[in-house]
């Protein structure tokens, strides 16, 4: 952990080259099993758990890569559902380590720079030691930014989900909706009119398969045609009416159908051994599924639900969960314990909110990127909002909270700060029991 921590330094650095050098050191374990990758702009955790769940129903043995994580780094790396171990996350990243340096020497004994892992390209690889050590069927890789570029890519698979396609990191994926689509199709390899695929990724020979989501008609288009250059097919699936989730609104019913394609399509791929696609148990599977901290209901032993949680940080994702509570909870207010970063278009995400809050209590972590107290009520106030409180983010503060809401509490702004609320709640409510005995670890944003 001492090691993953100076990796912090080198930021996000797009590019293949690290991850591939190190895999290689450690005898390619990313090529020990099958990978799908799941890539977009949003939605891309949650589409990656529903499927590697309805995946793991089916009887393969299914590993599942996920970022950034709520309060361990631990819940990236998962196999059937568990989490990897304190000891094997530090025995593999003191892998990793060692291959990287090792590297790293060949590669200044030449005269070239030497080798400077980032975070996620060290984690990246210490998850694909873990899925060959456990045998994995399958892998569901959950792309970090972009997909041609990602580390993640280095996996070569043979299908991507993409989820949705949106302005972001502009400086590195492109100025336009295009130009990101195409960066993250290229987690499946690049097309080349002349001479066919160029890089790793499209390099087995299979057959490769784009399950597309969220996109309008001109990005569908242009999806279609690179699909084409690829010699890959594209398969657009229709939002399911049947599916039912723990967690609230309809852009999960999205995520949902897209992962039911997925998991139909990888089981029913042509010569692919072992049970064929079951719908009835893939829906029944979903019931039960629900992605931590993103419009999560939290119920006490009554069932009456105490808690909202949802990890809503810009203002797309609060139409969102406003959309949640209109189709869930018409006509109702709740008290909403908020922090934002200062980063985020922090009047948009209130003004579309408002309707909705009876009164505020504004908080923030010490992480140094939050909004203060002071901004959040000036902003709130502006906007005609009652704040009720305003403290930084603590047990006792989230408990009074709880003590004194008659309803849902609704806790959202920041994923950061609902990881920090999940930690605090882990052992009162079922549904965060699956973070019990997790040792708190920082995000690379931090």
């Amino acid at each position: 952990m001492e090691y993953l921590q100076t990796r912090l330094m080198f930021g996000m650095v797009p590019g293949l080259n690290s991850t591939r050098m190190i895999c290689e050191a450690l005898g390619n374990p990313e090529r020990k099993f099958r990978t799908i990758h799941v890539v977009g702009t949003n939605g891309k955790g949650s589409t990656s758990f529903y499927l590697a769940g309805v995946l793991q129903a089916h009887g393969l043995k299914a590993g599942l890569y996920t970022s950034p994580h709520l309060v361990s780094l631990r819940e990236r790396i998962r196999v059937d559902d568990e989490p990897i171990s304190d000891a094997d996350l530090d025995r593999l990243l003191l892998r990793v380590k060692e291959a990287a340096e090792s590297v790293s020497s060949s590669q200044v004994a030449l005269g070239k720079p030497a080798l400077e892992p980032t975070f996620f390209e060290v984690l990246t690889v210490a998850a694909f030691l873990y899925y060959a050590e456990k045998g994995v069927d399958v892998a569901v890789l959950e792309a970090g930014m972009g997909g041609r570029l990602d580390s993640t890519a280095v996996a070569g698979g043979e299908m991507a989900v993409v989820t949705s396609i949106g302005l972001e990191h502009t400086e590195v994926l492109g100025a336009t909706e295009s130009a990101i689509l195409r960066e993250k199709m290229g987690v499946l390899g690049v097309p080349d009119e002349t001479s066919g695929v160029v890089g790793d990724a499209a390099g087995d020979g299979a057959c490769k398969t784009f399950v597309l989501g969220g996109l309008g008609p001109d990005l569908l288009g242009a999806a279609r045609e690179y699909a084409a250059h690829l010699g890959a097919s594209v398969v657009v699936p229709e939002v399911r009416g049947d599916v039912k989730l723990p967690n609230l609104g309809r852009h999960y019913v999205e995520n949902a159908s897209l992962s039911l394609k997925a998991a139909e399509l990888f089981l029913n791929a042509p010569g692919r051994a072992g049970k064929r696609y079951d719908d009835v148990l893939s829906v029944k599977t979903l019931t039960n599924r629900s992605w931590a901290g993103r419009m999560q209901t939290l119920a006490g032993p009554d069932g009456t639900v105490k808690v909202i949680l949802d990890g809503a940080h810009n203002s797309h994702a609060v139409r969102r969960l406003v959309q949640a509570l209109d189709e869930y909870y018409p006509g109702q207010k709740f008290r909403c314990l908020f922090g934002a970063l200062k980063d985020k278009d922090l009047h948009e995400m209130l003004r579309l909110m408002m309707p909705y809050v009876s009164e505020w209590l504004v908080t923030k972590t010490s992480y140094p990127r939050f909004r203060e107290l002071d901004d959040l009520r000036s902003e709130i106030e502006g906007l005609g909002g009652c704040v009720a409180s305003a403290e930084p983010l603590s047990l006792d503060y989230v408990q009074s909270a709880l003590k004194a809401s008659e309803g849902p509490i609704l806790i959202t702004g920041s994923l950061y700060m609902v990881g920090a609320v999940v930690q605090f709640l882990k052992d009162d409510y079922d549904g965060l029991r699956f973070f019990r005995g997790m040792v708190p670890s920082v995000n690379e944003r931090h």
